[in-house]
């Protein structure tokens, strides 16, 4: 069988199987011992061993457990619950203040955690009541609180960043810092589009609430409530960036603040730490088994050629590097409806960087325009992830059509923001090349 007949029914039988529901890790893993012994050789079945074992000694890798933990702790301690308190004395009174305050909170938690299921979850508890009580359309509310909840994807500390970075060999420390001028970028986006939409459609965002104004001495009483959030965000993104600590070192850092604020609130209990281990355990399970599975899909798929004659497909189309570059950006936008983002990441990287490599193409460059497809791909509908965190906070008036409506000008503008960082790659270059 030629290496074009092994990659069609490599990527077909992937497909057919992760359609099916099957899960990721044992999908990747089943098929590689299979293709392994019909395609080349059962003693090459040493090779699947020689993956595992690198990817369990990863020292990279340590840094996803750390950020987890640290992501669940803060969950724990309240930090969210004080931080949208304070934004709604800031803004509740201001058109469109409480979507504007959401957006301001989920940057500031995918800074903390950069945990995209804790921040919609968070922000459909707490914030989409509030809005729809006040009278926002539902369409908006549900829209805003999706797209910024998916900031966790590209602001550190993402586990998303860690991964690519092990994967496509280049630094943890500039691949994480390359996400925040494009994830603040996002963030503005958002909150011109709010500002706009209150301005030329008033219906859909009321002027103001009737609640009681709260004075200038309780607006700035409750900004001591951004001081254990600056403090860790300082901790683990600046000491990164001035070269003090390194990603894993910096988690640890982070780990210690979040322990110091769940503390601070009365919240480090012996059950809040168990409940804690013991989601950072199942959490990590679940990504280190993908990507066991992941590397010797790769691997396979590699050994047999694959990625040699994709490589020669891509090469043939003597098309402009541009379109080369859009055509995996839309691949990539499909995977994020149907894939979590660490599979996408573990079976596209090895295949997508020597073409990466062939145009010219910054790595982290590349690996920003990576983060920012695949947040699209999880605001896609019918079947992007972020849709399904926030359907169980919806109350029984709302519907998935109203999420679905409300998340499209949100994927537009996600759009508008990938073609900016493409158009202008020293926006996402420019503050790696400052570190130390």
């Amino acid at each position: 069988m030629s290496s074009t007949e092994i990659l069609i029914v490599m990527f077909g039988g992937l497909s057919l199987f992760l359609l099916a529901g099957l899960p990721v890790a044992f999908v990747l893993g089943g098929l590689s011992v299979l293709f392994t012994v019909i395609f080349w050789d059962s003693n090459a079945l040493v090779v699947l061993v020689l993956q595992m074992f690198d990817t369990m000694h990863s020292e990279a890798l340590l840094g996803i457990p750390l950020y987890i933990f640290m992501a669940l702790l803060l969950q724990r301690s309240d930090v969210i619950r004080d931080l949208y308190t304070a934004m709604e004395l800031w803004f509740g009174r201001v058109r469109g203040g409480l979507a504007i305050g959401t957006v301001v909170i989920c940057l500031v938690m995918a800074a903390m955690t950069g945990v995209v299921g804790a921040a919609v979850t968070a922000m459909g508890i707490l914030a989409l009541p509030e809005m729809l009580k006040r009278g926002y359309d539902p369409k908006l509310a549900a829209g805003t609180i999706c797209a910024s909840g998916t900031l966790g994807i590209l602001i550190p500390p993402s586990v998303l960043t860690i991964v690519y970075s092990v994967t496509a060999q280049v630094s943890i420390g500039k691949m994480l810092i390359a996400g925040i001028v494009p994830g603040i970028l996002l963030g503005l986006l958002y909150i011109g589009y709010i500002v706009v939409t209150g301005f030329l459609n008033p219906k859909a965002i009321p002027a103001r609430d009737d609640g009681r104004r709260a004075t200038w001495a309780e607006k700035f009483a409750s900004l001591k409530t951004l001081i254990l959030p600056s403090m860790i965000i300082v901790m683990v993104l600046g000491s990164i960036f001035f070269g003090v600590a390194t990603p894993t070192e910096a988690a640890s850092v982070g780990v210690l603040g979040a322990a110091i604020a769940a503390l601070l609130r009365g919240n480090l209990t012996r059950e809040t730490l168990w409940d804690c281990a013991r989601g950072t355990a199942k959490t990590t399970g679940m990504i280190l088994w993908i990507t066991l599975g992941a590397k010797a899909y790769v691997a396979i798929f590699t050994g047999l050629g694959g990625a040699d004659t994709l490589f020669r497909l891509l090469e043939g189309l003597d098309a402009n590097p541009y379109v080369v570059l859009a055509l995996m950006m839309l691949i990539l936008v499909f995977l994020g409806t149907v894939l979590d983002e660490i599979g996408i990441i573990l079976l596209t990287v090895p295949v997508f960087l020597p073409v990466i490599q062939f145009y010219g193409f910054d790595q982290i460059w590349f690996g920003v325009l990576f983060a920012l497809t695949i947040q699209m791909g999880y605001i896609s509908p019918p079947f992007g992830y972020t849709l399904f965190y926030i359907k169980g906070t919806l109350p029984k008036n709302i519907s998935m059509t109203t999420v679905y409506r409300g998340i499209l000008p949100f994927f537009l503008l996600q759009m508008v923001g990938l073609l900016i960082c493409v158009a202008l790659p020293d926006l996402v270059t420019w503050l790696p090349e400052r570190m130390r």
